[in-house]
């Protein structure tokens, strides 16, 4: 089979299109013929070499978290998702990914595709749906009626995390530039980060601030004067430990993600009762991932991305 891996850490030009074994499912794991897999920042941390203490790969590496496509086979004990079952999971992180025309997962990893949306198109929900998920309700504690800042809503988990406070009946205020994504439509209040300073935009305390936004230490430490008392800062630029202030109870949380198939069944559930939209930007050849790298490297790349290899049309 056709598959992208690096054999050392370094800039885009480690990555290699290349014939790779057909991977065969041990106990417990499933094969799947991949649909597609998505691009996500942490793939480039990973393959420069940057992540190799949270995250220790073996080399040579296939990237790619996220996966869509169908069940091609099964090892010893996995009991349902029978042949041909439309599947998504998000992969263990230091396990060989997605970027390939199969790969092995954990059966417990996998949850049934969505079947409102391309299979495909699919990929580009797990890894960040389930950072939004996570962030809002199992660390800030999001319910009906409170007020959430999303500082950097204009990325993929952005969209997903105003959605998903929407649905959960919260007032939400999305900060983001000019380049917003159509999931910020769904915000009660939209800030541009670029033209106004978002501390003194927020003229009511919130319950949660998530903030997703690479931004300066000191910027950090100011979204905290916006938390009520005993409320909550989650941050996911997880390098850049989160503020707290313990005087008035606001406590800081950095995320790490983790995998879920029960809550990415939530996910998909929403997806197809129209309350969660899916945004993808391009579908880009798995051929031309190391390119992707590049480009995202660069700054170029604006969207969710999704990889599909050649035998998907």
């Amino acid at each position: 089979m056709k598959a992208v891996r690096f054999h050392e850490y370094g800039d885009p030009g480690v990555l290699r299109y290349e014939d790779v074994e057909l991977p065969v499912p041990g106990a417990g794991q499933v094969r799947i013929r991949v649909a597609a897999t998505s691009f996500n920042p942490v793939d480039g941390n990973i393959r420069g070499g940057f992540m190799q203490g949270p995250i220790p790969v073996v080399l040579p590496h296939t990237p790619g978290i996220d996966v869509a496509g169908t069940v091609d086979a099964r090892g010893e004990g996995v009991t349902g998702f029978e042949t041909g079952t439309p599947v998504v999971a998000f992969l263990p992180m230091d396990g060989p990914g997605a970027a390939a025309e199969y790969v092995l997962a954990p059966a417990e990893a996998l949850t049934t595709a969505p079947t409102s949306v391309p299979l495909a198109d699919a990929a580009a929900l797990p890894l960040v749906g389930l950072t939004a998920h996570q962030a809002l309700f199992d660390h800030g504690k999001l319910t009906d009626g409170q007020r959430v800042l999303v500082n950097g809503a204009g990325g993929a988990v952005g969209g997903y995390a105003v959605q998903l406070a929407k649905n959960a009946g919260a007032h939400v205020i999305a900060t983001a530039g000019p380049r917003g994504g159509a999931a910020l439509e769904a915000a009660d209040e939209v800030v541009d980060h670029t033209a106004t300073d978002v501390v003194a935009a927020v003229t009511e305390p919130v319950d949660v601030v998530l903030n997703l936004a690479p931004v300066a230490p000191e910027q950090l430490a100011a979204l905290v004067t916006v938390v009520r008392p005993g409320g909550v800062l989650v941050n996911t630029t997880v390098w850049m430990p989160a503020p707290a202030d313990e005087e008035r109870g606001v406590r800081g949380i950095d995320l790490f993600v983790r995998s879920d198939a029960g809550q990415l069944a939530q996910l998909v559930a929403q997806v197809d009762r129209g309350e969660l939209r899916i945004d993808v930007a391009e579908r880009v050849p798995l051929a031309d991932l190391a390119e992707l790298h590049a480009r995202a490297a660069a700054g170029g790349v604006h969207g969710k991305v999704v990889v599909v290899p050649e035998h998907v049309k």
